[in-house]
């Protein structure tokens, strides 16, 4: 079996020595171009590949950062993830990407996984945030950016978006339609996000003297559809419908259908995430659009600038990002295209 080529093959091969090899990987030194342009095509010809753990271990740079999600099946996540892929390629590095299930124990193994294999740096969207163990002592001096949801340490870099005034302010719109009987329809407020977006939805009804009505549970299809079905025969039945995130509007669109509830003609419904199927509904949906990509990119782009700088931050910074309401039909608009309102 051939072995794999070494740093003693491409000097031996390109005439010079191991030393002049490891300045033209790790460009610590100045290296004529005529020498260098030597040592690239002996890497070439002999498909030598530096090995990272080795490098790091011997105090380089091993180049990757680190990426923790809650999981992947949500495109929300996804599309997170792409974008901090994509910022991280932009600056030569690549991505160790791993999920903990919701699971803070699991968040942790795998963020200690990380710290073992060297990475320059980790971009976290934490765990259900009050069981979160994520701090600054755990990191060390590992740059740190947790986005969409915080953690209980100020000092690891934070971004967020609108979450509490994107709500509120679409539940200012449902009432502004005329409605006065207007359900939450959300997952577990034990997130970040949808506990945020709740209160803004609390604090529209209070502030126009409505009753609140809610529900936190919309993980399941079966009991969401249970649940709608149950709001609508009672005696005070919703007029309108909030749905926290792309999930639990999912659940709450298709137990619509299934009950053969017309919207908005029978019903009006309002979401918390943008998507691209919003728009291909019918009707299409009204939505609070949160700036997901951007999200993704900002976060990995202060990280980067996080292991750029080397120093320790003793306190995090904190970015909100801005929300935008997208007016399609679901919620009674007569909008034939989308209005957004910035």
């Amino acid at each position: 079996m051939n072995q794999k080529p070494t740093m003693s093959d491409v000097a031996r091969l390109a005439g010079v020595g191991t030393m002049t090899v490891s300045r033209v990987l790790n460009g610590t030194a100045h290296v004529s171009a005529e020498t260098a342009r030597r040592v690239r095509t002996a890497i070439d010809q002999l498909r030598y590949r530096p090995n990272e753990l080795a490098r790091a271990f011997r105090g380089q740079r091993s180049k990757s950062i680190g990426l923790i999600l809650p999981y992947l099946y949500d495109p929300f996540f996804a599309i997170c993830a792409h974008a901090v892929t994509t910022v991280a390629k932009e600056h030569g590095y690549s991505v160790l990407t791993t999920t903990s299930d919701e699971n803070a124990d699991t968040e942790y193994s795998e963020a200690e996984q990380m710290l073992q294999r060297h990475v320059e740096g980790l971009a976290i969207i934490p765990a259900r945030a009050r069981e979160s163990r994520l701090t600054r002592t755990f990191f060390g001096k590992t740059p740190v950016v947790v986005f969409d949801r915080p953690v209980s340490d100020p000092s690891l870099d934070v971004v967020l978006v609108q979450n509490n005034a994107g709500a509120l302010r679409m539940v200012q719109h449902l009432i502004e339609h005329g409605h006065k009987r207007i359900s939450f329809m959300g997952l577990s407020r034990s997130l970040f996000t949808i506990n945020a977006r709740f209160l803004g939805y609390r604090r529209a009804l209070q502030e126009a003297g409505l009753q609140e009505d809610s529900y936190f549970g919309c993980e399941s299809q079966q009991d969401t559809l249970r649940v709608v079905a149950d709001k609508l025969h009672g005696a005070d039945a919703p007029t309108a419908f909030f749905t926290s995130n792309t999930l639990a509007t999912r659940h709450v669109f298709s137990s619509l259908l299934h009950l053969g509830v017309k919207v908005p003609g029978d019903l009006a419904l309002a979401c918390f995430d943008d998507s691209e199927l919003a728009e291909l509904t019918s009707p299409p949906l009204t939505v609070v659009r949160q700036p997901t990509q951007e999200m993704g990119r900002v976060a990995a782009s202060l990280l980067f600038d996080r292991i750029a700088g080397g120093e320790q931050q003793q306190t995090g910074g904190r970015i909100v990002l801005p929300v935008e309401i997208v007016l399609r039909r679901s919620c009674g608009c007569k909008h034939r295209t989308p209005v957004e309102i910035h």
